[in-house]
């Protein structure tokens, strides 16, 4: 199908048996792709499980719903891990987190890799143009040193405020050096230019450009420092190199099994859910659906005409947020049938 009209949502979806669990499926099914193509369908199945007293299914649904959101954090936060890896190349990581159930890791190997992660995003990161290391960045002909009265500075100049910054910088303060600023780096949103001034102008310098947002770095050139930064950094990128390929299969290994228990969750409550709603003995089937996002609404309209009859006081949403146990309905999302929302969109790439 069209990638533009396919979502990476799905609704996972319980409605009781009719004389078979086959035939909810058929009419469902039908209904839903027979003419109008709203949503690509299958069956969802969850084993016959044991059921306890309506205490224990209404508890173990409230639990289930706090279980939920907790699971659904730690797939997020192990895709965005993933990103921040691989730089945010969206193919690299869409084709990394595959929920596919690899094989387990040691967990010493796991514990060992993730001492790594945070010195590896603070590399990959580095910072703004305020705190990152210039080292990579200025040379020694970007300033005047060894003057009595002359100082070069570095200035922070926001993109937008670019042109003021030429206009004004000879007169922020007096005894600033005529053309004495160029642009030596630039990142997403600000350039790095340098200005040369006397000494004693400094601080007024510092003061009008603060006004204007130009802001003053606290640097001074000092190759030995800056050269103990560059080998700082080449033994981060050598660690960061070392560690890429363990870690990337580390984090592949454990978006799947976090997935994976995500969707046992999901299967869980339509479980609990459904012998709630539609009593016992068990008799429902579970399906899934992934709409097509021109249609969405229609094929709401669908599912509420297929299902309207389970429950005549349910209105096809209730907004307001309600609070009775075991229906979960604070979600603010009410249907006659059960419902429950798989949303596979975990990253947002800009």
């Amino acid at each position: 199908q069209d990638k533009e009209t396919k979502m990476t949502e799905f609704w996972l979806i319980s409605a009781p048996g009719e004389k078979t669990c086959q035939q909810t499926w058929e009419k469902l099914h039908a209904a839903t792709t027979k003419n109008n193509n709203l949503s690509t369908n299958s069956k969802f199945n969850i084993p016959d499980l044991k059921v306890g007293t309506l205490d224990v299914l209404v508890g173990l649904s409230d639990e289930l719903a706090k279980l939920d959101a907790f699971v659904e954090s730690v797939v997020k936060k192990v895709a965005q891990y993933m990103a921040d890896v691989l730089e945010d190349s969206k193919d690299k990581v869409q084709e990394n987190l595959l929920a596919n159930g690899g094989k387990h890791w040691k967990l010493v190997q796991a514990n060992s890799i993730l001492k790594h992660i945070f010195t590896l995003c603070l590399f990959l990161c580095r910072g703004s143009l305020l705190t990152r290391s210039l080292a990579d960045i200025v040379k020694k002909e970007d300033f005047v040193l060894d003057s009595e009265y002359l100082v070069t500075l570095l200035v922070i100049v926001p993109k937008s405020n670019y042109n003021d910054w030429v206009k004004q910088y000879e007169t922020l303060a007096e005894m600033v050096v005529p053309r004495s600023s160029n642009v030596l780096f630039e990142d997403q949103d600000s350039y790095l230019c340098n200005v040369t001034l006397f000494r004693k102008a400094v601080d007024d310098f510092k003061h009008k450009a603060r006004e204007y947002k130009f802001m003053v770095r606290d640097f001074q050139y000092n190759e030995e420092e800056m050269k103990a930064d560059k080998e700082e950094m080449n033994r981060l990128s050598t660690d960061k190199k070392k560690q890429f390929g363990p870690l990337v299969r580390w984090l592949k290994v454990n978006f799947s099994e976090a997935f994976i228990a995500w969707i046992h969750v999901k299967a869980l409550r339509v479980f609990v859910e459904s012998v709630l709603r539609y009593g016992l003995p068990v008799n429902f089937q579970a399906m899934l659906l992934q709409p097509n996002k021109k249609t969405m609404k229609k094929l709401r309209e669908v599912l509420y005409d297929l299902y309207k009859h389970l429950d005549s006081s349910a209105a096809a949403i209730i907004d307001a947020s309600m609070d009775i146990p075991g229906l979960n309905l604070s979600q603010q999302e009410y249907y006659p049938y059960v419902y429950y929302k798989i949303d596979c969109n975990l990253l947002e790439f800009k």
